[in-house]
C-alpha cells in the first residue's frame, strides 16, 4: 500500500522539489546581480532555458534542475574568477580555457576544482532520479502532436532569449553599458551574457592612407644602430603583480623601500608604468610589453591575446631582435600549454620557451630566486660566442591571492609591519612586503649575475600589473600627482639598467607599457625598424601615453600607418 502511495506522489513531489529548487537557484543568481533591471533580466533568461530544456527533455523537473544548475555554475565560476583573477566572466572564456588549458586553470584553483568533481558525482545520480520520476510533460499526447508542440516550445523558447538578448528589446538599459560598466561591478551574471557581442576583435578608427603617411613617413626609414656589433646582450624580466609601496600613503616603513625600485649609477632609465589590466591578466602585459602595443587597442576581445592576437602578430621585439641575430628565450613559470603560453611565445617570436618541467621547478611554487637561477643556468646553455641573447623571464612570487595564510606564517620582520589598516588589508599588505623582500634580494642576485661581468648587457624588469588584495587595494589612498590619480589602479614600475656607458633614457609622468620594447632598443643602441621607430616618434609626441594620447588626431594617424601600411598585425 504505502509502495502504491509513493508512486502516485513520487512524480508530484519530484516536480514540487524541482520547483522550489528551481526558486531558490533564481535567489542565489539572478536576484544577486544589483539593479532591478538586471535581476529581471537574468531571470527571464533562467526561465526561457528552463521553456528549451522542457521541449529538448520532455520532462518538467529535469528542465528545471539544468536550468537552474547551470546558472548557478556559471555564478561560482564567475565569482571565483572575479576573486582570484580581478576579472569578469566572459563568454570566450569557455572557448580558449576550455580549449587549451582548463586542467591547469582547474588544478591551481581549488574551489573550481572542487564544484568539477561535486558536479561529475552528485549531478548524473540527482538527474538519473529526476528523469525517472519526473513528469513527461507531452505523455498524454499522440507522438505527431507532441513534436509539433515541442518544436513550437523550443522555437518560443528560442525567441524569447533572442528578444532578451537584443539590444534593442525590453532590456536596452542593462545593453547599453560601457566596456568599463561591464568588468568593474558585481553584476557578473548580467556582464556575462551582454559582453557576448563583445569577443571579436576589433582594430582600431583609422585615418586615410594619405594622412598616415604625411604624418609617419619619416619613420619609414627606421632609426640606425648606436652601437656596433656585436650587440649586447638583453635580460627582461616581468615582475608579477610587483608595483612601488612607497607611493601607498601607509607605506612608510622600510621594507616599502626596496632597492630594486631604486636608481643607482647602472640605471639608464625608470618611472612610473601604466598597465592596461588590474588584478590579474598577466598574459596582455606580456603581450605589450613584447609587441608594443596594449591589448585593449583591439576591442574587449583583446583580453584573450595569447590566443587571438599572437598569431596575427608580424612584428615584435623579439621578432625584430631575430632579425638582428639574436638568440630568443623566455623563461617561463608554469607548463608551457598554459593560457596558450608556448605557442603564443612561438608567434611573439621566440625560439625556444622553456616551462616549469624542462627547467626542473615546482609549478606555481617558483620563487625568484630559483626563476632567476634557472635563466643562467639556460643562458650558460644556449649562449655562443659573438651571438647576442635575449631572455625573457617570468616570475610568479607574488602571484595572488595574499591572504591564504595567516600573519603568524610570515617571518617575524614582516608581521603587523602597518599597524594603521584593517586586519585583511593589513594580512596582504604584509605578505606583499615578506615576497617583495625575497624579489629584491634575487634582483640583486640577477644584477650580480648579468651586470657585473664585461658581457655588455641591459637588464629591464617592470610590474605586470598591481595585485588586487581581494579588491581591497582600490580604497587604499596613495601620494600621486593629480595627473596620475584617475589611473592610480593601472600604475605600477619599470628599470632599465645596463652595464656599459649610454645616455639617459627620456623620462615621462608615466611610461605606457607598449613602449617598453622601444625603451629597451634604445638602451641598447640597437636600429629600430619602420614600426618601432614610429612608436618611439609616438611616444615622445604624445609624453608616454599611448592609447589615451591627448595629441588630437594623432592615433588614427598612427593606426593606419602600423596597421594599413606596416602591416604588423594582420
Amino acid at each position: 500500500m504505502r509502495s502504491i502511495r509513493w508512486r502516485r506522489i513520487r512524480g508530484p513531489a519530484v516536480c514540487a522539489g524541482a520547483v522550489l529548487l528551481f526558486v531558490l537557484c533564481v535567489a542565489g543568481t539572478a536576484w544577486r546581480e544589483p539593479l532591478p533591471l538586471q535581476r529581471v533580466f537574468v531571470t527571464s533568461l533562467m526561465l526561457c532555458s528552463a521553456v528549451v530544456l522542457m521541449a529538448v527533455l520532455a520532462r518538467f523537473a529535469s528542465a528545471l534542475l539544468l536550468a537552474g544548475g547551470l546558472f548557478v555554475a556559471l555564478k561560482f565560476i564567475a565569482v571565483m574568477k572575479l576573486r582570484y583573477l580581478d576579472e569578469q566572466l566572459m563568454p570566450a572564456d569557455f572557448v580558449y580555457y576550455v580549449r587549451s588549458s582548463l586542467l591547469d586553470t582547474l588544478r591551481h584553483y581549488p574551489h573550481l576544482y572542487l564544484l568539477g568533481i561535486g558536479l561529475l558525482v552528485l549531478l548524473p545520480p540527482l538527474l538519473y532520479l529526476t528523469w525517472r520520476w519526473d513528469w513527461r510533460v507531452f505523455s498524454a499526447w499522440r507522438a505527431r502532436p507532441a513534436w509539433l508542440l515541442r518544436g513550437a516550445g523550443l522555437l518560443l523558447g528560442v525567441l524569447a532569449w533572442w528578444w532578451c538578448m537584443w539590444p534593442g528589446g525590453p532590456f536596452a538599459e542593462v545593453h547599453a553599458r560601457n566596456t568599463w560598466e561591464k568588468l568593474s561591478d558585481d553584476a557578473h551574471l548580467t556582464n556575462f551574457f551582454v559582453s557576448f557581442r563583445d569577443a571579436a576583435v576589433r582594430l582600431p578608427p583609422m585615418s586615410g592612407d594619405g594622412e598616415a603617411q604625411r604624418v609617419w613617413g619619416a619613420a619609414a626609414q627606421g632609426v640606425p644602430s648606436s652601437r656596433p656589433p656585436p650587440y649586447p646582450d638583453i635580460v627582461q624580466v616581468l615582475e608579477e603583480s610587483t608595483f612601488d609601496p612607497a607611493n601607498f600613503t601607509d607605506c612608510r616603513v622600510p621594507a616599502c623601500r626596496a632597492a630594486m625600485f631604486r636608481t643607482d649609477a647602472r640605471t639608464r632609465g625608470s618611472g612610473v608604468l601604466r598597465t592596461h589590466t588590474f588584478g590579474g591578466g598577466t598574459w596582455v602585459s606580456e603581450f605589450a610589453s613584447l609587441t608594443g602595443m596594449p591589448q585593449d587597442v583591439f576591442g574587449p576581445g583583446g583580453m584573450y591575446a595569447p590566443y587571438v592576437l599572437a598569431p596575427h602578430v608580424r612584428d615584435s621585439l623579439p621578432q625584430l631582435l631575430r632579425r638582428l641575430g639574436y638568440r630568443t628565450i623566455a623563461i617561463y613559470p608554469t607548463v608551457g600549454s598554459f593560457i596558450n603560453g608556448r605557442n603564443a611565445y612561438r608567434d611573439y617570436g621566440f625560439d625556444h620557451l622553456y616551462d616549469v618541467n624542462e627547467l626542473g621547478l615546482v609549478e606555481w611554487e617558483e620563487s625568484d630566486r630559483q626563476m632567476f637561477a634557472a635563466a643562467r643556468r639556460i643562458y650558460d646553455k644556449v649562449k655562443r660566442p659573438g651571438q647576442p641573447v635575449f631572455i625573457m623571464i617570468l616570475t610568479l612570487n607574488q602571484h595572488g591571492p595574499h591572504d591564504e595564510d595567516p600573519m603568524s606564517s610570515l617571518p617575524p620582520a614582516f608581521r603587523n609591519l602597518l599597524p594603521g589598516l584593517k586586519p585583511a588589508v593589513a594580512l596582504n599588505f604584509d605578505t606583499y612586503l615578506a615576497r617583495l623582500h625575497d624579489s629584491d634580494l634575487a634582483m640583486r642576485a640577477l644584477e650580480h649575475d648579468f651586470l657585473d661581468r664585461p658581457q655588455p648587457t641591459v637588464l629591464m624588469h617592470f610590474g605586470d600589473h598591481q595585485p588586487s588584495f581581494g579588491g581591497m587595494i582600490r580604497d587604499l589612498p596613495r601620494t600621486l600627482p593629480p595627473a596620475l590619480q584617475p589611473y592610480r589602479d593601472y600604475l605600477t614600475y619599470y628599470m632599465v639598467k645596463s652595464n656599459f656607458a649610454g645616455p639617459a633614457l627620456p623620462q615621462y609622468p608615466m611610461l605606457d607599457i607598449a613602449f617598453l620594447p622601444g625603451m629597451v632598443l634604445q638602451a641598447a643602441g640597437l636600429p629600430q625598424d619602420a614600426y618601432f621607430a614610429a612608436s618611439h616618434r609616438l611616444r615622445d609626441r604624445c609624453d608616454g601615453r599611448y592609447d589615451d594620447c591627448t595629441v588630437p588626431g594623432l592615433l588614427p594617424s598612427y593606426y593606419a600607418w602600423v596597421f594599413d601600411r606596416l602591416h604588423v598585425y594582420e
